[in-house]
């Protein structure tokens, strides 16, 4: 349990990370906020902690956000990633996907209230509200087991759209076609998001039907979420797109980044350019030196590091096994592919 004052300033915190959603281009903001962020779970995260201790960092010298430490992805494998509480029988809990008696990642979410607000913030900012979608998900392994944090924001914002029409699709290739042919004839004129794990969407999009009718409707949104899950040969990004492009008829295709270790999403509205969210930020890393942190106009490709506000309770520095690129000048960025003999991730990311 926490103690009265901790707590007391812990739900400050939580205050400050909902509130960064009216000012999400405030840097100088985030930076402060994730400074406090730091020094917080650098007290209070037993696992954090200990690595900072190993590494000999003071967390009272670190004035930068640039100076952070990341933490291993990998920590979620192997350790209980907690801030300031313990787990109970009802709290939430994420998990990755794996092959059989793998491994998998953990993420313990204390607050499933903190991270509705946020998840449903960050794609209402980025598309509109939720009430203007019906939503359909093809989501195809997801849907397969009951601990999947994709599965779990999508009904969210199912629940959001207030839609009897959305729904998800797991290998019913038929009746999705039929489902997206009858909302395309709707007269509300609502948005429809279509959502679906690359393999499951690229499977559909080769099932021999005639999707060419999407393509007729302006206010239809395709959106890949990356994973092949072994069911595919792996393909670049700009391959899967070029492929639904063709097979439906459309004009671009959406992406999704996130995972089982992070609670904050970012999007692309189309050739694979993600823009950061109000609570998660992009670093890039040396391949070789992962202390060393590339400047923003730096061109190479890097390791991703992602600064996520929304794992108050977790850990809110992550050092991930992805792979990119700094495109843009307000912070935009690229998945290119993975580091060698890394763990394919169980959640929302094609592996090059």
């Amino acid at each position: 349990m926490l103690s009265t004052e901790i707590a007391s300033f812990r739900q400050s915190l939580r205050q400050q990370i909902l509130s960064i959603h009216s000012r999400p281009s405030d840097q100088g903001l985030f930076e402060q906020l994730a400074l406090t962020v730091f020094r917080y779970q650098a007290l209070h995260n037993p696992i954090y902690r200990d690595y900072l201790q190993h590494l000999a960092i003071k967390p009272d010298q670190v004035t930068a956000l640039r100076r952070v430490p990341f933490m291993p992805i990998s920590f979620f494998k192997n350790h209980n990633i907690l801030t300031g509480f313990q787990p109970q029988p009802d709290t939430l809990t994420f998990a990755s996907s794996g092959t059989t008696g793998e491994q998998t990642s953990r993420h313990f979410v204390s607050d499933p209230d903190l991270y509705d607000a946020i998840s449903i913030g960050i794609f209402e900012q980025t598309y509109g509200s939720l009430g203007n979608f019906h939503i359909v998900a093809l989501l195809p392994s997801y849907l397969e087991r009951n601990n999947s944090s994709l599965v779990y924001m999508v009904q969210r914002f199912m629940t959001q759209t207030g839609s009897d029409k959305s729904g998800f699709f797991l290998h019913n290739h038929h009746e999705l076609t039929e489902q997206l042919r009858q909302l395309t004839q709707e007269p509300d004129q609502k948005k429809i998001l279509l959502v679906g794990v690359t393999f499951g969407l690229l499977d559909w999009a080769e099932s021999g039907q005639d999707l060419s009718f999407l393509g007729q409707n302006p206010n239809l949104i395709v959106m890949e979420t990356g994973g092949m899950k072994g069911r595919r040969q792996e393909l670049l990004r700009e391959e899967v797109h070029q492929i639904l492009i063709k097979a439906l008829g459309i004009q671009t295709v959406h992406s999704e980044y996130g995972m089982t270790e992070l609670l904050s999403q970012a999007y692309s509205n189309g050739n694979g350019l993600f823009q950061p969210s109000p609570t998660l930020r992009v670093f890039l890393r040396d391949i070789n030196d992962p202390f060393l942190i590339y400047p923003d106009d730096y061109k190479r490709t890097g390791g991703i590091n992602v600064v996520d506000l929304a794992n108050l309770d977790s850990c809110s520095f992550i050092e991930t096994q992805d792979l990119g690129q700094y495109d843009g000048n307000e912070g935009g960025f690229r998945v290119i592919g993975r580091f060698d003999n890394s763990d394919v991730r169980g959640c929302n990311l094609m592996v090059i």
